[in-house]
């Protein structure tokens, strides 16, 4: 492995990575590291904890020269205060030693003091998508100056819904700028903004850290459709000493709703649910109460339970199969911990089984498929996307091709004969000439009197 001293580090920033403790850089900061500097956009996959901040944070700096202008030339967007400010720290930290400025802005604040802050000059700006388009209307900050643009934690703030902020942000850049983005977990939101806004860029993908597959016991169910997965969840459940403290990963908050209300009715104050449309003290509290034991089933999404750092999982139970491989490996990855042994199980239908190939692709490992209970009812209810697609009933005869049946077999009565004239005030109308207009009414009076 290489080590700081091989990226060639202008001496103010490398006596700065010195005094921070950093010695070698995180396989995340060793790849991205060429790849930024070459001006390239560039996707980054990696999990928190993996240094992905000072990934591009160093490259960025190390090419950033003193400049006196007002407008920023770096922008980073990431989606929360907390973020901001950690972010904003971080920068400065390394910046120690060089002349360039940081400043943070985010929601929930007066808006004017941050207008005056930004008016005074900035070289890198971190802000919170929805605040950093509030600036940018009031004309006070202007981002045409923008020449590298980088989106942290992207997933998380799709999933708190800023994807229209971040789409109007790009609006108001520069067409010629770098872009870089870095996120946890993919989906499918991640994607469509990548293929709207980057241009060819590299990707960057670092395998979950922390736990070996040799730890992971891995087995999987093929299911029939939703409603039969929370079946057979609910019969699994039931074993209360081999399930007694189980993380549940579904990919969406709607299902995972779904999935809450049904368990309620059997498991009752034994289960919790963390999403991003439920409030923070909400979260909180069902995350406590899950680490505690007072709640032995956590369901959780993706993106909601990436930050969570819980010990003795007995099972993680991937009640979808994702369709990003990573996505997995993120989630098993939350048991097996501290060289203890952990469970996992998978729920696929058929339409899921090719991203179970993925996943099994990207691992060099086969999940063996265990037989369906018998004892387990297999649903037939079914979610609106689970439904076969049904053709157009009023348009199926659309292109069929009308014969010529010929003359029709009677002559048309007189009145269906008639032919439309308008309504009877146009029939009317048309007996009187032309209104004349106030001139010609003028000339008519003089011809009059003389």
């Amino acid at each position: 492995m290489s080590t700081f001293e091989d990226f060639n580090l202008p001496k103010q920033l490398n006596n700065a990575v010195n005094e921070l403790g950093f010695d070698k850089p995180t396989p995340i900061q060793e790849k991205a590291y060429s790849v930024i500097l070459s001006g390239k956009d560039m996707v980054g996959i990696a999990q928190t904890g993996t240094g992905k901040t000072l990934a591009y944070l160093i490259p960025i700096l190390r090419d950033l020269k003193f400049a006196d202008q007002i407008n920023p030339r770096i922008l980073i967007l990431v989606p929360t205060r907390e973020l901001v400010l950690q972010m904003v720290e971080n920068i400065e930290s390394l910046t120690k030693y060089m002349n360039i400025r940081a400043l943070g802005v985010y929601g929930g604040t007066n808006i004017n003091t941050q207008k005056k802050a930004v008016a005074q000059g900035t070289d890198i700006l971190v802000a919170t998508p929805g605040r950093l388009y509030d600036l940018a209307v009031t004309g006070v900050l202007q981002l045409k100056g923008i020449k590298k643009l980088v989106i942290d934690e992207v997933d998380v703030m799709l999933d708190l819904g800023f994807r229209p902020q971040i789409t109007n942000i790009f609006d108001l850049l520069k067409e010629r700028r770098q872009n870089i983005m870095f996120s946890a977990t993919m989906t499918e939101e991640v994607d469509v903004l990548i293929d709207d806004f980057f241009t060819i860029p590299a990707k960057i993908s670092i395998a979950v850290s922390g736990t070996p597959l040799e730890n992971i016991e891995q087995k999987s169910y093929q299911v029939k459709n939703f409603y039969t997965k929370i079946n057979l969840l609910s019969h699994l459940l039931t074993d209360r000493d081999e399930f007694s403290k189980v993380l549940v990963f579904i990919s969406t908050k709607k299902n995972a709703d779904k999935l809450f209300e049904d368990l309620e009715e059997d498991y009752g104050h034994e289960a919790c649910i963390i999403h991003s449309n439920k409030s923070q003290n909400y979260r909180i509290r069902s995350i406590n109460q899950f680490d505690k034991g007072t709640n032995r089933i956590l369901i959780a999404t993706d993106v909601m339970a990436r930050g969570l750092d819980l010990e003795k999982i007995t099972h993680v139970i991937n009640f979808d199969t994702p369709g990003y491989p990573e996505n997995y490996m993120h989630r098993i990855g939350r048991t097996g911990r501290a060289e203890q042994k952990g469970k996992t199980i998978l729920f696929f239908t058929e339409k899921e089984a090719e991203s179970k190939s993925a996943i099994e692709r990207l691992m060099s490992l086969e999940i063996p498929v265990l037989e369906f209970p018998e004892d387990v009812q297999r649903s037939s209810e079914l979610l609106p996307e689970e439904r076969p697609v049904i053709g157009d009933v009023k348009n199926s005869h659309r292109n069929v091709k009308v014969e010529d049946r010929g003359p029709a077999f009677h002559e048309k009565k007189l009145e269906n004969t008639k032919t439309n004239q308008g309504g009877s005030y146009l029939r009317k109308a048309k007996k009187y000439k032309k209104p004349q207009k106030r001139g010609d009414k003028r000339q008519n009076l003089k011809s009059k009197k003389r």
